[in-house]
């Protein structure tokens, strides 16, 4: 074999955190499976640092962040604490199970912070630090220390802090721009001054933590790089508090295009770009702008004549980057209810599924009936029929058949046939609506005293004959989890019966689930 030669880029460790900073974003909270879907998801596709939550801020979050690091199996697992004893206890407890674990902890160190905030005096805040890691150095050996407000604190009383958490056990310090305050030349500036300042900053990696608020944190995380950060801190998708993180996305496929100015390399499969944000969008009920970089709908879509003259003569010159690397097709107005098996076989290829020869059968069958409904068939209508099919694949009830009247002239009605576990069973429904009406429906067939949360309907495609993606999350009122069922079709009521289905299911499954370890205990 061949030896490879070595690489001159350096490395950039990757920390996403958006099972913690990314959940803090108001409405995106995530169910306990969602995020292990997505912790898994993300330690597949190469991150090397998962910030899976706040340990100390709920029993949920302590649970989620437990489950997270005893099953995965690449990736350090972090636990973020406040300096508080209980706090990093806490986290030490969460992420004790993992491979590789770490604790974060983070203390505010600006003017305004320290007196409005904390109330606290400068020396105070400093001992406060060092206990803080020394804490945590008696749980695990990873410890990362973060001044919050970085960007907002007095120079040298940031270098005292950085300082002192190094020398009390910190492995890695975060010098965040917490507010999205500073600008890039300023962020690259501070990281270069800080790391000449302080004696012994080449005991520790340095990260960058950008928030958007100026619409920077891409900007100013790039910057820190060139000051000498090598960690960045990011979440798919951007989303955070306020006007959310630095975007992993376009963080790694700057560094991947721009390689002659950012001479870096990370560890990320850029291929599984797309399906993560995807992954992110449908756990927060957070859709993606359209024209988001990297993972927008339109972010490889070019429908100005001259664009499309480019393309068609050259990629280049419209196009910086490849939609396959980021994991998105080119075209998208492909399949049909004229193509064949094997061409639908190799477009799911493409958009990442393999599918056992029944699953293939059963999705080639769906995609068929959706083409008869629909003049257009996008790779988004694929995706959802996949994803609701594998869902729904073990299902004990399933949606057969669904008649809704609706109108000025209420009651609304709705008849509903459901296979159970194999047995028809049929019922007719009023509500007030024709949504009412579907759920009593189902109701009357599956009683339950699960609480609906949340009901959101989207359009997965554009134009009038495009199938509706319904969420529904119901809550178990005897332990607070919540569930959530995902369906798509073109008719927005049947969408919304197989998503309510698709929830109770999984209510039904984890129940059982508990009764049997009950039984076994």
């Amino acid at each position: 074999m061949t030896a490879q030669t070595p690489s001159t880029k350096d490395r950039v460790v990757i920390f996403d955190t958006t099972l913690r900073d990314g959940e803090q974003c108001p409405g995106a909270t995530m169910t306990f499976d969602e995020k292990l879907e997505v912790a898994d998801f993300l330690d597949a596709m190469g991150v090397d640092i998962i910030e899976a939550g706040f340990p100390i801020a709920s029993d949920g979050d302590f649970e989620a962040v437990t489950a997270i690091s005893r099953r995965i199996k690449n990736a350090t697992v972090c636990g973020l604490a406040r300096a508080g004893m209980k706090d990093i206890d806490r986290a030490g407890e969460a992420v004790k199970h993992a491979a590789r674990p770490r604790i974060h902890s983070f203390l505010s160190t600006s003017p305004v912070h320290m007196k409005y905030k904390l109330q606290k005096e400068p020396a105070e805040v400093l001992d406060m630090v060092v206990a803080a890691v020394t804490r945590a150095r008696n749980w695990v050996d990873d410890v990362e220390w973060s001044a919050e407000d970085g960007t907002r604190t007095e120079f040298d009383f940031l270098c005292r802090c950085v300082d002192a958490a190094i020398k009390a056990g910190a492995t890695t310090i975060n010098i965040p721009d917490t507010v999205g305050y500073t600008t890039p030349d300023e962020y690259r500036a501070l990281f270069r001054a800080v790391r000449e300042n302080v004696v012994n900053s080449d005991k520790a990696v340095f990260s960058v933590h950008c928030h958007n608020d100026l619409g920077l944190a891409v900007a100013n995380t790039l910057a820190g790089l060139e000051g000498g950060a090598r960690q960045v801190e990011c979440t798919l998708n951007g989303i955070g508090e306020r006007a959310g993180n630095a975007a992993l996305e376009e963080i790694v496929m700057a560094i991947k295009t721009r390689s002659d100015v950012l001479p870096y390399e990370t560890g990320i499969d850029a291929s599984m770009l797309n399906r993560a944000s995807k992954l992110v969008a449908a756990a927060t009920s957070f859709p993606v702008q359209y024209n988001k970089a990297i993972v927008g709908r339109n972010a490889f879509a070019h429908e100005s004549g001259i664009h499309q003259d480019g393309m068609l003569k050259h990629t280049q010159t419209y196009e910086i980057m490849t939609p396959e690397s980021v994991g998105v097709t080119k075209t998208s107005l492909v399949m049909g209810k004229h193509s064949g098996r094997a061409a639908f076989r190799d477009k799911l290829k493409q958009l990442g599924y393999e599918l056992g020869e029944n699953q293939l059968q059963d999705a080639f069958t769906r995609m068929k009936a959706l083409a008869d409904r629909k003049k257009h068939i996008y790779d988004e209508d694929i995706e959802a029929l996949v994803d609701e099919h594998i869902a729904s694949g073990q299902d004990r009830v399933k949606v057969v058949a669904l008649t809704v009247i609706a109108g000025t002239m209420g009651p609304q009605s709705a008849t509903l046939t459901l296979d159970v576990e194999g047995v028809h069973k049929t019922v007719q429904a009023t509500g007030n609506g024709p949504v009412d009406a579907a759920f009593n429906a189902i109701h009357q067939i599956m009683p339950h005293d699960a609480k609906l949360a949340l009901y959101q309907v989207h359009a997965v495609t554009e134009g009038t004959d495009a199938q509706a993606e319904v969420s529904v999350r119901l809550e178990d009122r005897q332990t607070g989890k919540s569930v959530t069922g995902r369906a798509a079709d073109p008719d927005t009521m049947v969408a919304s019966a197989k998503a309510y289905i698709g929830a109770l299911n999984k209510l039904d499954a984890r129940r059982k689930s508990q009764h049997a370890q009950h039984a076994v205990a």
